[in-house]
């Protein structure tokens, strides 16, 4: 079993603290990560470089790597000459001359940690690895998405493009790792990738719903499954209708003798156009109610809330004489009959 020098593998010296260790780590990963190190080697010296991050960037691990490491020769002498039972008390401090000296030694092997490592740090590697190996459900993930008011009402398609986690091996794609960097990540690159996705907007979705996408989240881990993503609707401002609960306002202008003599005006609506009664004397600014043209009640419901319809009286511009002169008639009448004009 050979003896592996964890600060030589980072490039730091035994005095380096938890930024030099770090900062060795990122340097070296750079340089020896399969994806861009394409020497045959690169794979044995990456997981030695991620062997000895882990030891050097867990002040335990460190301490008692301090402790043993540089004289494992010996330890490891003593351990050939004696039993595995003795050499587990003798680690342990249960027993013998080394009473005195503990180290929580079990057997451990294999999983990708050198002999040295497995010896020195028992079950701690696999342990942690245990742990990391029960299934998990990946993150789910929130973006917003903007729609047009008659989208959202009639429901639509989209196709767009998202930046999702890449699956990374070490993090799942969250660029972290107990709430770490991930190196392996950081080593490679960015941990998004770009992926299209199709999208069915439901009708009658209002401001601030969410649509959910299933499995197109964050990779799980350990074989569990992919998280969502949620996309949150944000309906753009229409000119004609603004959306007010369940009901819908709109404008509708109408010439001034309508307004006075009464008559009909044309109405838009979401899914058309009705015909709306305009009684005489009608002021402006008089709102009408048309029921069950509004806004679905709930996503793909046949019920809908009301329009309101604000009626606006325009003006007549651009007088012939012949129309000045009835005007004036008119106001002359209206004072005759002592009738006011409210402020």
């Amino acid at each position: 079993m050979q003896f592996q020098d964890y600060y030589s593998v980072l490039g730091v010296t035994r005095k380096a603290d938890e930024a030099d260790i770090k900062r060795g780590y990122r340097e070296q990963a750079r340089k020896l990560h399969p994806d861009v190190n394409k020497s045959p080697d690169a794979e044995e010296k990456f997981k030695a470089l991620n062997e000895a991050h882990q030891v050097l960037s867990d002040p335990d691990k460190r301490a008692r790597y301090d402790r043993f490491g540089s004289d494992w020769e010996r330890y490891q002498s003593a351990a050939d000459s004696a039993s595995a039972s003795d050499f587990s008390q003798w680690f342990s401090g249960q027993g013998g001359a080394n009473a005195n000296t503990r180290f929580d030694y079990r057997t451990s092997g294999g999983d990708g940690y050198s002999d040295f490592f497995e010896t020195l740090f028992g079950g701690g590697g696999r342990t942690a690895r245990t742990q990391r190996r029960v299934p998990r459900r990946g993150e789910d993930h929130e973006y917003p998405i903007d729609v047009t008011l008659r989208d959202a009402f009639a429901g639509t398609t989209r196709s767009f493009e998202m930046q999702v986690p890449k699956a990374c091996p070490e993090c799942s794609g969250t660029g972290m790792v107990h709430g770490s960097i991930c190196f392996t990540c950081e080593a490679t690159g960015s941990t998004q990738k770009r992926s299209r996705i199709e999208v069915t907007i439901p009708a009658g979705i209002r401001d601030g719903q969410r649509v959910r996408v299933a499995g197109k989240g964050s990779p799980g881990r350990e074989g569990g499954p992919a998280g969502d993503v949620y996309l949150k609707v944000r309906i753009r401002p229409d000119a004609e209708f603004i959306p007010e609960g369940h009901d819908l306002r709109t404008d509708v202008s109408v010439p001034l003798y309508t307004a006075v003599l009464g008559g009909e005006a044309v109405v838009k609506t979401m899914s058309g156009r009705v015909a709306l009664t305009i009684p005489s004397e009608t002021q402006n600014g008089r709102v009408f109610r048309l029921r069950k043209q509004g806004w679905p009640t709930a996503v793909g419901s046949a019920e809908r809330g009301d329009l309101l319809v604000r009626l606006n009286v325009v003006l007549p511009t651009d007088l012939s004489e012949r129309e000045r002169e009835l005007f004036e008639q008119l106001q002359e009448a209206r004072q005759t009959t002592g009738a006011t004009v409210d402020p």
